[in-house]
């Protein structure tokens, strides 16, 4: 069950302006803040501290490190926010809060103290629909050896990540992908079953 705040803080208004942005979380290591899942709670606590208004925050979920055998298993979440930020400040604010929780971005695929990812930011398609496109049908093996030069919205590995729209369809179900059209509930039900069973809840 998704959990809905009323976005205010205490003291506080709704930010101007905001946009709705969709962000996914995972840490499949400890550190001097504590376990994966304390890992988690802290970057949304320094999320809120920089300005966002957390609208929705998912379970957390233990979810098999990709690729398979690459590292111990991830806890992953998903949160909406707002706050007033374009998107390539999002992504500086997000790396920000990684960094201050020990991030350090030395490999793809590798085991992380906190990774924040920006799904999307409300409608946006960045930079274009076909330039998405093409990092979308990327194969598999392919996305294990390029990496995009620029920022791409919507996130264009999100349609076919259990481990991100299990958590998101708790914030998120009814969020419709710009380009496929497809919602997330419906991305989620086009998953193998396998897939998403490997996906559990942890609360």
């Amino acid at each position: 069950m998704s959990q809905v705040t009323d976005g205010v803080k205490a003291g506080g208004t709704l930010p101007q302006n905001r946009s709705n942005m969709l962000v996914a979380l995972g840490s499949n290591m400890s550190s001097d803040v504590g376990s994966p899942s304390e890992i988690l709670q802290k970057a949304i606590s320094e999320l809120e501290n920089a300005g966002a208004v957390i609208r929705a925050r998912s379970r957390f979920f233990r979810t098999p490190a990709v690729p398979a055998g690459s590292g111990p298993d991830f806890v992953n979440a998903a949160i909406a926010i707002g706050a007033p930020w374009s998107a390539p400040e999002t992504i500086s604010r997000l790396h920000e809060v990684e960094a201050g929780l020990g991030r350090r971005r030395t490999a793809r695929w590798e085991q992380r103290v906190i990774d924040l990812d920006l799904l999307a930011h409300g409608d946006t398609i960045r930079p274009n629909v076909a330039t998405v496109r093409t990092w979308m049908d990327l194969p598999q093996d392919q996305q294990q050896e390029a990496a995009p030069g620029q920022l791409l919205l919507p996130h264009p590995r999100m349609h076919e990540r259990a481990f991100v729209l299990v958590p998101l369809a708790d914030v998120a179900p009814d969020w419709v992908h710009p380009i496929t059209r497809r919602s997330v509930d419906e991305m989620c039900a086009a998953l193998s079953p396998e897939e998403v069973a490997a996906i559990t809840p942890m609360e």
